[in-house]
């Protein structure tokens, strides 16, 4: 089974904001079964919407639409339906009930014609209650293919999915079983793994499929399978998983987009009951921006501090001016000095420190441009690297930060 997701609104086509709607609708979808193989972004423009429609007509089997059911004039997506499917607004009297209620109980004030319009749908459709708004989706079939058209507000369109449409189209249509298994590496580069697995991917069974996820300093191993025997989908997965761990066992830390290396490395502090400290120069708090992320992080994370000035590694964590000028802000002896004083002040288990040189400027180093060094200090010693991660200067930021992450990990489960 196969889906188009349509969203309406120039708001963004002009990049005014973002479209969320066609990854949360593509996930529910992919739960179930179906296949969404297009995406596209059209204009608040009738001909633009019906020659979608057309395009679409009998080559997908579900449609889904979200915009242009607001109350104003450039919403055209009701008017467009009746267009498309020879018919006629009709007034719902559900819809007239639940928006006069919103309207006059809740922002008590008097409900005007355009509100009023929002009770108006297509004769044929049916109309998907929308509890928590004011505009009804509305599903409609012609010939091969289901249209159903949601409003974009995000909640909205997140309610009509979970509570409408999904149940909906489980018990109208016979769908395959898709099964995903994503595999999270870390420290090495995706041409690299695909070599050390290469064997293993080409002799895969024919149902499954598997997908590269780069990013920086990491790496997504998507396996997906398909089939109409859910258990057995589940196995093979599982089988080719234990056989990937046996030839990279050192580079997986985890399973599933669910879990990012700051969630596992959180939960790997919590389990042991460890703590963490974070001294940040070149990576501006992001390390730490990303640990207090996590849901639960004050119960391993004490603190962290931006000594991004050179003056403010002296001052905020004791750093001795000598050992600056003599090796450099940027150096292997700075950065340890980095971490262990982080970690002395907060009195944690472990404490991270990265100095370097991101660019496109030098700063207080001569050191080349993206050079990094990151420490992690432990309750037994402590540990410096050196990285270049050349430009630009986001690049070496990310890398930097997830590289961070990832030795903090290998770290802690030594202890």
């Amino acid at each position: 089974m196969t889906a188009s997701i349509v969203t309406i609104g120039d708001e963004i086509l002009i990049g005014q904001i973002i479209d969320t709607n066609s990854s949360y609708i593509a996930k529910a979808l992919d739960k179930i079964g179906i296949e969404t193989t297009e995406m596209f972004s059209i204009s608040d423009d009738e001909n633009h919407i019906v020659s979608t429609f057309n395009k679409l007509q009998n080559n997908v089997d579900i449609v889904i639409i979200t915009g242009g059911l607001g109350p104003t004039k450039d919403d055209v997506t009701k008017k467009t339906f009746c267009a498309y499917f020879e018919d006629t607004l009709i007034n719902n009297d559900e819809v007239l009930n639940h928006v006069t209620e919103l309207i006059e109980g809740f922002y008590k004030r008097p409900i005007s014609q355009i509100n009023k319009d929002q009770a108006l749908v297509p004769s044929k459709a049916k109309v998907l209650f929308n509890k928590v708004g004011t505009a009804p989706g509305m599903w409609m079939e012609k010939e091969n293919t289901v249209f159903i058209s949601l409003p974009g507000v995000p909640y909205e369109m997140k309610y009509l999915i979970d509570e409408e449409i999904i149940p909906a189209l489980v018990k109208k249509f016979e769908r395959p079983y898709i099964i995903h298994k994503t595999i999270m590496t870390y420290g090495k580069g995706e041409s690299l793994l695909a070599e050390e697995i290469e064997d293993w991917e080409n002799n895969l069974p024919s149902f499954i499929k598997l997908a590269y996820l780069p990013s920086p300093g990491r790496v997504r191993l998507r396996l997906t399978a398909r089939g109409k025997d859910e258990q057995i989908l589940k196995i093979a997965i599982e089988v080719e998983v234990e056989k990937l761990q046996k030839i990279i066992p050192n580079d997986i830390v985890g399973f599933d987009d669910d879990e990012p290396i700051e969630k596992i490395v959180g939960n790997l502090l919590k389990d042991k009951k460890m703590t963490l400290a974070t001294a940040e120069s070149c990576t501006g708090g992001k390390i730490a921006q990303l640990i207090t992320s996590i849901p639960g992080a004050s119960s391993y994370f004490k603190g962290g501090l931006v000594t991004y000035a050179t003056e403010t590694k002296i001052s905020l964590l004791g750093i001795d001016s000598n050992l600056i000028e003599k090796y450099s802000v940027v150096s292997k002896e700075v950065v340890q000095e980095m971490a262990q004083s982080v970690q002395r002040i907060l009195k944690t288990d472990f404490a991270i420190a990265t100095t370097g040189n991101a660019g496109p400027l030098k700063g207080d180093s001569d050191v080349e441009m993206g050079t990094v060094f990151i420490s992690i200090s432990t309750p037994n010693q402590v540990i410096v690297e050196e990285f270049n991660f050349g430009q630009p200067r986001e690049k070496v930021i990310d890398r930097s930060v997830n590289k961070a992450l990832e030795i903090l990990y290998k770290e802690i489960l030594k202890n």
